[in-house]
């Protein structure tokens, strides 16, 4: 696990940091369509969860850089969209 700027801690994802290659983000064929789209129009986004109960508990997709990542945020993983770069997805403890 790395430290990245904000205090954001990145953790292995796929099969280099699971158990079995399980992977901790996934995304059905609709959303990595979605995703494109929204990428062309909106430029690279990212994902991000609260740990919380109510309305952060749904994952939230913003522009890349629009939220701001704290020490209490962890990187669970990469969308790979089929673009030139992933969606990340983090998630606060």
């Amino acid at each position: 696990m790395s430290t990245l700027p904000g205090g954001a801690r990145d953790t292995p994802s796929g099969s280099g940091g699971d158990p079995a290659g399980a992977r901790r983000v996934d995304a059905t064929p609709a959303a990595v369509d979605l995703l494109r789209k929204m990428t062309d129009l909106h430029g690279p986004l990212m994902f991000h969860q609260s740990g919380g109960c109510c309305d952060g508990s749904s994952p939230m997709c913003f522009p890349d850089g629009d939220f701001l990542l704290s020490d209490a945020d962890i990187h669970l993983g990469d969308l790979d969209v089929g673009l030139d770069r992933a969606v990340p997805f983090w998630m606060s403890t």
